[in-house]
């Protein structure tokens, strides 16, 4: 079977060698690159991010990766996003007072979660409902987590239609919020899948598998 073609935007947001590693291991050919014109012809798009929304955005405009990800999206091009990576797909984050526009592809704003301890460090389940692909054979699993922002409520709605109740998986360290979303051609988490062990590798295969 042929290796799918995946390209990890590299735009400055940390240590993305585990993703590539990760990716490599359930199958992918990997290539780590900026260019825009890289990424947008990818047969997979795998945006990470660390640190803060704001820091992140002003990197991904650098290498024009909001234009990018909505060209790939219009046209059903797979991405998935991680952690940060994931925030930026919203309308908007609120870090320590300052409001920066996110790539607006879902309604919502990424903030501060109401916690007793932050960052959320560690491993958490996660409640996904509905049989979801992305998670097929992790249901229940742990997963790895480290952030102290999250999106936490959001409308129905988005650029790409509307988003079903069974696309959207849910943690709790807190309060609820959103821990992974798979809708259409975009699939996020806010967990790190790539340092998830077992059941991160798994749903990394199930990403790939749709390509």
């Amino acid at each position: 079977m042929d290796r799918p073609d995946v390209v990890v935007l590299d735009y400055g947001s940390g240590n993305v060698r585990s993703a590539v590693r990760a990716l490599e291991h359930v199958g992918a050919r990997v290539e780590l690159s900026g260019d825009p014109e890289v990424a947008e012809a990818a047969q997979g798009l795998v945006i990470p991010g660390v640190g803060a929304f704001a820091a992140c955005m002003e990197s991904l405009r650098a290498v024009a990766g909001p234009r990018v990800i909505g060209r790939r999206l219009a046209g059903g091009r797979p991405i998935l996003g991680i952690c940060v990576g994931m925030q930026v797909m919203f309308e908007r984050g609120v870090e320590h007072g300052v409001d920066t526009a996110g790539c607006g592809q879902w309604p919502g704003i990424v903030d501060r979660l109401s916690a007793p301890v932050l960052p959320h460090m560690g491993w958490n389940t996660v409640d996904v409902p509905g049989d979801s692909e992305l998670f097929a054979g992790v249901v229940g699993e742990r997963f790895y987590f480290v952030h102290s922002y999250a999106a936490r409520s959001w409308g129905l709605r988005s650029d790409l239609g509307p988003i079903a109740a069974g696309e959207v998986a849910w943690a709790t360290h807190g309060e609820p919020f959103v821990a992974a979303v798979d809708n259409g051609a975009l699939a996020v988490t806010q967990f790190h899948p790539e340092k998830s062990g077992e059941a991160g590798l798994r749903l990394l295969r199930n990403w790939l598998d749709r390509l």
